[in-house]
């Protein structure tokens, strides 16, 4: 970071500390938002663009390779006239990194002159033909080497990680219903749910949060439709990115005892949520007592000040004072044994989980009840609890597909077709995945060290909305002089210090 920026950075800190300092405020005559002669006019030769973070997002993809190898291997515009695959597929990311949620919103960023030259753009594709572009994907085979493009860039960052990074990878897989309002999609259909729409699967690296591979399919196909295909997918990627270990995780929907074997034979642990069936539940109830022991929850979290009170639990009160039925935890147990599905010529570890559940309704004590949870492992280093511990785990990744759906907006399938949504739905995700490259591009050595790791840390955990408000909402002005475009920030908030350090590794390098 130039020592000029430093400068103004700590400036721009002094004077909002400044201003929100505390103050023993006296009674006030008028209220604070006092502004009342408020007059607009139009800059004539300034232009400014309110999503300023832009620029670092394209420096991102450019590199990272991942508009070369877009362009290499993403084979479906017979001429580029004027547009490359990599300006459809940067063109629905940025629009969603600029705050918009819909195909029509990009008819905001291509009237916008001051958006254009900031990416030296003449011009960006309208949301008409970004929508044509999407239905241009007519095989599974060219969105596979969309996904297998954006993998490829995906090695270049990762490359840049610590030794310890490729300690171990976890691939997590899940589906998740995207509904939908239309009526003439092809391939949209009932879900389980009874809504109509689509269930895409969702392969994900647990440690950093990034779609891998997305799957569109049918709203009524079952969750583990085609995860297998996509699952050694991943195993392959992150062998070749040298992850030492692999291990895979999914509920009992993805518990696909045909390919145990290989996977196992193949030197990858797994984790599975298994169904209770009664077989397994007979196994579970015929252990003795003493193969029991009480499985012990860690705190979420460390109170580092004095204990508080904890505020009426309003939920519990009504369903207490309407006399709904109440189903409270008591405590749980993990036991073990060992257990060979039909399809598998392994036996494999399963761990059962043993939950104590009262019924009430009121204030009255009905009935008590036992609730049984599996999990099948090749794991046979870690004790029943880890296991359940790290099944559980796998939960996390219901915050990337909330993520997704509710703050990408990647889901909105808003195409004609089962294909031309999934290409959306990539194209639409790579947002996300610029997000987690800003962090896994931020290095965490040198003299502060613990302190860059943690906002490293902070930044790939945080939500989709409030990086765009952190790093790309940024009120700036763009001056174009000789051969540089120049990003003249016009606002402070607490995150300038580790976007400017953002910005010094992309000047450095890459390691490819």
């Amino acid at each position: 970071m130039k020592p000029i920026i430093r400068k103004q950075l700590r400036k721009a800190k002094r004077r909002i500390e400044n201003r929100l300092r505390p103050i023993s405020w006296e009674e006030q005559a008028k209220p604070m938002l006092s502004a009342t002669n408020i007059q607009y006019e139009i800059a004539d030769r300034q232009r400014g663009v309110p999503c300023g973070g832009i620029g670092a997002m394209h420096l991102i993809a450019i590199r990272s390779g991942l508009v070369d190898v877009i362009n290499r291997n993403v084979r479906v515009l017979k001429r580029h006239v004027p547009y490359h695959e990599s300006d459809h597929v940067l063109n629905i990311a940025y629009n969603i990194l600029s705050g918009g949620s819909r195909l029509e919103h990009i008819e905001h960023r291509r009237n916008d002159e001051a958006f254009l030259d900031a990416l030296d753009a003449q011009r960006i594709p309208d949301p008409t033909t970004a929508g044509d572009f999407c239905r241009r994907f007519k095989t599974t085979e060219q969105i596979d080497g969309l996904m297998d493009a954006i993998n490829e860039a995906r090695l270049n960052v990762w490359k840049r990680q610590p030794e310890e990074f490729f300690d171990e990878a976890v691939i997590d897989a899940d589906g998740t219903i995207a509904e939908t309002t239309g009526e003439c999609k092809q391939g949209m259909d009932i879900s389980y749910k009874g809504t109509w729409g689509y269930h895409p699967l969702v392969v994900s690296l647990a440690k950093t949060n990034e779609p891998l591979y997305l799957m569109n399919r049918s709203g009524n196909r079952p969750s583990s439709e085609g995860a297998y295909e996509y699952l050694d997918r991943a195993v392959a990627l992150c062998r070749k990115a040298g992850f030492r270990k692999v291990r895979l995780r999914g509920d009992t929907d993805f518990t696909q005892t045909t390919h145990l074997d290989r996977w196992d034979a193949d030197g990858v642990t797994f984790v599975f949520g298994i169904a209770n069936w009664p077989n397994l539940v007979d196994m579970a109830e015929s252990l003795e007592n003493r193969a029991f022991s009480p499985l012990e929850r860690p705190a979420k979290y460390d109170v580092k000040t004095e204990p508080r009170e904890k505020p009426e639990n309003v939920k519990e009160r009504i369903v207490r004072e309407r006399e709904y039925r109440n189903y409270r935890l008591e405590g749980e147990e993990v036991a073990e044994f060992d257990y060979r599905p039909t399809k598998c010529a392994k036996t494999y570890r399963v761990v059962a989980l043993k939950k104590y559940i009262s019924v009430e309704k009121g204030q009255r004590r009905l009935f008590d009840e036992i609730r049984w949870f599996f999990y099948i492992t090749n794991d046979r280093e870690k004790s029943a609890a880890e296991i359940v511990r790290d099944a559980n785990q796998r939960c996390n990744q219901e915050n990337l597909n909330a993520q997704l759906k509710g703050g990408v907006k990647a889901m909105t399938m808003p195409v004609d077709s089962l294909l031309s949504n999934w290409a959306y739905m990539i194209m639409a995700s790579l947002a996300w995945t610029l997000k987690a490259w800003a962090a896994l591009l931020l290095p965490e050595t040198g003299r502060w060290a613990k302190k860059h790791r943690k906002e490293k840390r902070t930044l790939l955990r945080m939500e989709f909305a409030t990086f765009v408000q952190a790093f790309v909402q940024m009120p700036t002005a763009i001056v174009r002089t000789g051969r540089r475009i120049v990003y003249r920030l016009l606002s402070w908030n607490p995150w300038r210090h580790v976007f400017f350090r953002l910005l010094d590794q992309l000047r450095l390098p890459m390691r490819c």
